[in-house]
Formats: structure tokens, sequence, C-alpha cells
């Protein structure tokens, strides 16, 4: 499991959900779908409607790949921030039960009210 305790942050750019991973398709399961999608260099973050799953690329290979799984049931709390004038990034942070604040700074154009509306429906569900 990704240690969020020593790495809260992850830096991620909005990608098309085409260019996700094809191993996230695996682990859905029936009636769950992707509706946001976001990467670093080597690593994947992609949102559900059902969970968060980050895929942490692992050595110099990049064969070994850590699958982490937020559902969404375990989100006590959560917060967006959107870009200003001198700060060009979002944020979206969520507080977990078990694992703590995991932080989410997206890069670039990102619509960060439509994001927070699906959030929320599920979330709040």
């Amino acid at each position: 499991m990704i240690d969020f305790e020593s790495s809260p942050i992850f830096k991620l750019k909005p990608i098309d959900i085409s260019e996700a991973r094809d191993d996230f398709n695996k682990f859905l399961i029936e009636g769950e779908s992707i509706f946001a999608g976001f990467k670093t260099i080597r690593d994947q973050v992609v949102f559900t409607n059902k969970r968060i799953i980050a895929a942490n690329v692992q050595g110099i290979t990049g064969s070994k790949v850590d699958y982490t799984s937020l559902p969404y049931s375990k989100i006590q709390a959560f917060s967006v921030e959107s870009s200003g004038t001198f700060d060009l990034d979002c944020e979206i942070v969520v507080y977990l039960s078990e694992v703590g604040k995991v932080k989410f700074e997206i890069k670039g154009s990102f619509d960060l009210i439509q994001f927070n509306q699906y959030i929320s429906k599920y979330v709040l569900a």
C-alpha cells in the first residue's frame, strides 16, 4: 500500500480517461466506471463512482505496480481548492478513517466544479 504518511501529496496532471492504465479496468466491479484520471511521470490515479484507485509504479523497469484502493465509504471529509493568480494548481484533499489525509495537487486545466459535484454525489450518497 502507498505510504500516505511519508508522501501524502500526489502532484498530478489530468489525463483523458482513455489514457488510464488498462489494468485499472481489471479492478473495476460491476457498475463501476472511471470519471477522472490523473498521472505523474509513472504513477496514475483514477476516480471512479465507487473509489479512488492509485497505481504506484515501482522499480527501475516499472514491472512492479502497487495498487491502492480508497473507497468513498471510508471518506470522512473532503475539500477542494481552486487555483489562483499565482498558484496555478488546484488541490483535492480527502480524509479517510484509517489512512488519514491524502492530498492530490492537480496541475494544468481541470474542471474543479464538475469534479466536486461528482465527488459530492458519490461520497455523500
